[in-house]
């Protein structure tokens, strides 16, 4: 027997999912909880889905397997929660949680009951992490020494109508979040490479003076003023990173995600429209663009509305020449994928270790690393830079085997 699988939510963020969940040979039935009736009658009528329901408390009573999370990101701690209690295995969109208390409960119940969780990081399969990773594992960077990354998303870009979407009446409220609680992006961009984690931050924030007023003390969930931040970390290893998370940028790159790292052997350098990897010796600058090209997927409700035969062109081809795409189920061919490339690994990750029992790269442990530095970089902000300690959560029981599908 297969899986059974909920879907909770469905935004546009979700449709990037339902056609893979499907696909998944492991995967006997996908479901869908949602609030809205009207989004979940029509999301159910486009992906064939024969069984939904209104929330997800309906959903954690029934017979499902796994919840697939896709609901406000200020929500997940709580809801993540919510359904392991109720014995289902979770895949949850980032960030982990919103405080380091929820970090803290989701770990201790990953730990007591053993079910899978799973973060859905997409930069851990970007095709500049996946390069760097196995470049790093190579030895080809040699000890790490500083690593830089962003996530520069304006408002104006997308934002406004994401959070008018979720967020109903009160959405400016909800929009308002500290941009540092959502840094995974940026964070795994260099810590998905070297496997270390950050243990000291310093932060600062850039006080918003937009007319929206979103981002100002009273406005928002969080009585936050910042609309862009910067922090300056220390790495496990004795590195050292600088993550910045803008939301007021005048900035139009291909990409809102780039990172750069710097070994003692060799470094990797990416820009707006290129990207660099650079040895010890002189003369060794290599243009490595082309290896690391991957043309971007489009949103599975932009697809399903394409003829059968535009569908398979269009999904052909968004993988670039560094994914491990022989690792991917065939019955994946011709499906869409997204955020460059990486779609179709978290799906396989989460669905392999559900069936198998063993952890997904992304497990609890390693999103604690991609979260909890971003709450306390906040925190360190409000008191104008401050240099504070990040928490570590430790690494998961030594008998409980990471799968291995890199």
């Amino acid at each position: 027997m297969g899986l059974k699988i909920g879907v909770v939510g469905a935004g546009e963020f979700s449709q990037c999912f339902f056609a893979l969940l499907k696909a998944h040979p492991f995967v006997d039935e996908v479901s869908l909880a949602e609030l809205i009736p009207d989004r979940r009658a029509k999301a159910a009528a486009v992906y064939g889905i024969t069984r939904t329901f209104d929330s997800l408390d309906s959903l954690c009573k029934s017979d499902v397997d796994a919840v697939f999370l896709l609901s406000q990101r200020h929500l997940h701690g709580p809801h993540v929660l919510q359904a392991l209690n109720a014995g289902k295995h979770v895949y949850s969109a980032v960030p982990m949680a919103s405080s380091l208390e929820d970090i803290e409960a989701i770990i201790d119940t990953v730990k007591r009951t053993r079910l899978t969780y799973m973060t859905g990081e997409t930069s851990h399969y970007y095709p500049s992490t996946v390069y760097c990773r196995d470049r790093f594992r190579n030895g080809d960077f040699g000890d790490f020494v500083y690593g830089q990354a962003c996530y520069i998303h304006d408002m104006a870009h997308g934002f406004y109508g994401s959070f008018q979407n979720s967020g109903g009446k009160d959405w400016k409220r909800v929009a308002g979040i500290p941009p540092m609680y959502y840094c995974t992006h940026s964070l795994n961009l260099v810590l998905g490479v070297t496997g270390a984690y950050a243990t000291h931050v310093s932060c600062l924030g850039y006080e918003d003076r937009h007319e929206d007023e979103i981002f100002r003390v009273g406005n928002n969930l969080w009585d936050n003023p910042f609309s862009n931040e910067t922090a300056l970390m220390r790495t496990s290893d004795g590195g050292m990173m600088r993550i910045n998370e803008f939301r007021r940028a005048g900035w139009t790159g291909k990409n809102g995600t780039y990172m750069s790292i710097f070994g003692t052997k060799g470094s990797y350098e990416e820009h707006a429209n290129s990207q660099v990897w650079s040895g010890f010796e002189h003369g060794t600058l290599e243009d490595i663009t082309e290896l690391l090209d991957c043309k971007p997927g489009i949103w599975h409700h932009e697809l399903f509305a394409l003829p059968e035969k535009t569908r398979i062109e269009f999904s052909k081809g968004v993988l670039s020449k560094v994914h491990h795409s022989d690792r991917l189920p065939k019955e994946f061919e011709g499906q869409p994928n997204g955020h460059l490339g990486s779609h179709q690994f978290l799906v396989d990750d989460f669905v392999q270790a559900c069936v198998s029992g063993k952890l997904p790269p992304l497990h609890a442990w390693n999103a604690a690393k991609y979260s909890a530095p971003g709450l306390v970089a906040h925190e360190s902000a409000l008191r104008g830079g401050e240099m504070l300690k990040i928490p570590d959560f430790g690494r998961p029981p030594a008998d409980w085997e990471v799968l291995q599908l890199d």
